[in-house]
């Protein structure tokens, strides 16, 4: 019995193991193709320590413009959904509304269509408006897209907030708005950031939106261009693809440790009273 408790006790952590290493050992790869001057796909310490791996990528013109277009669509996209999934979920948290049950199923059931299911008629959309090949419309899309799942996960979020420090703000005078910018969302600067980092990792990573939707080689994103290091007939240049891969993950692993310093923030402010 003692023994059987113990198999339960050490079995998730072994099953989370398990998966630590599988994720670990691409990593591990990366980290040490990155630095070898003849990498292979095995997994070894490099024989000739380089950065000229590194220097290929950043003195290329193109790959440093790709990253700082990635950026811009994955950023501002990211902050749009924030404001106006916010927006969106405060009524659908506040307030009675009629069939609020169904549109929120609806809200949660779009979340889940794949975007696959969606391009062909999405990109007809943008020839007739003549918005293919524009980073602006890309933008605005992935902004969309992503706002079924943020609007579900704001909405929780305020849920969370009791309605009480907004009615002591609404007796000092302030606005619903006002309400929601100084009281709500310093209240919830989890779930901000939660979905923040979220849209951002999915816009930062996307293929298939912006191969679709940008025809300009010079308008393609990080997420397309780290195709260019598979070359013809199989060829792989797995040192400058490492390299890549290396820099390519510094923006997502930043944003995850701003999110968690200012997380840790998001339940610490005091409360209030109606005055």
């Amino acid at each position: 019995m003692i023994i059987r408790k113990q198999i339960q006790k050490a079995l998730p952590y072994f099953v989370l193991s398990v998966i630590g290493i599988m994720f670990f050992i691409p990593l591990l790869w990366m980290l040490f193709a990155s630095f070898d001057m003849n990498p292979t796909l095995a997994i070894e310490w490099p024989e000739e320590f380089t950065f000229e791996n590194f220097t290929e990528i950043l003195t290329d013109a193109g790959i440093l413009r790709s990253f700082v277009i990635g950026i811009f669509l994955s950023l501002v996209s990211s902050i749009i959904l924030v404001i106006v999934s916010a927006l969106a979920a405060y009524p659908l948290s506040r307030y009675h509304l009629k069939h609020k049950n169904s549109i929120i199923l609806s809200i949660l059931f779009m979340s889940g269509l794949p975007m696959t299911a969606i391009m062909v008629p999405v990109y007809q959309l943008f020839v007739f408006f003549n918005l293919n090949d524009s980073l602006i419309a890309t933008m605005l899309f992935l902004a969309a897209s992503g706002l079924p799942y943020g609007i579900w996960l704001m909405k929780n979020f305020i849920d969370s907030v009791p309605i009480t420090l907004e009615e002591s703000a609404w007796i000092d005078g302030a606005s619903v708005l006002v309400g929601l910018r100084k009281v709500v969302a310093p209240l919830m600067t989890p779930g901000i950031f939660t979905v923040l980092i979220f849209t951002f990792t999915n816009s930062w990573g996307n293929f298939f939106v912006p191969f679709i939707l940008i025809q300009s080689t010079e308008k393609l994103p990080a997420s397309v261009t780290i195709y260019q290091f598979f070359g013809q007939h199989g060829m792989v240049f797995y040192g400058q693809l490492a390299a890549f891969s290396f820099i390519y993950t510094i923006p997502v692993v930043i944003l995850y440790f701003l999110g968690q310093r200012y997380m840790s923030k998001g339940f610490s402010l005091g409360g209030a009273q109606k005055g």
